[in-house]
């Protein structure tokens, strides 16, 4: 196969991509960044607890 038939081949594929609409893109990325948020302060909690136990522990 020749590059013109990749190339051909490479646009009728993207033809074919459906993109987000700015809505999406932007549900999408308020959504990852609340579940960020929410793994940080459950990490941060549990470092909290288990500095608290050691220190209990230790001294």
């Amino acid at each position: 196969m020749n590059l013109g038939t990749h190339i051909r081949n490479a646009k009728i594929e993207l033809s074919k991509v459906i993109f987000p609409t700015k809505g999406q893109v932007k549900q999408a990325y308020i959504s990852v960044v609340i579940v960020v948020a929410v793994i940080a302060a459950f990490l941060a909690l549990i470092d909290l607890i288990m500095s608290s136990v050691m220190s209990a522990i230790l001294g």
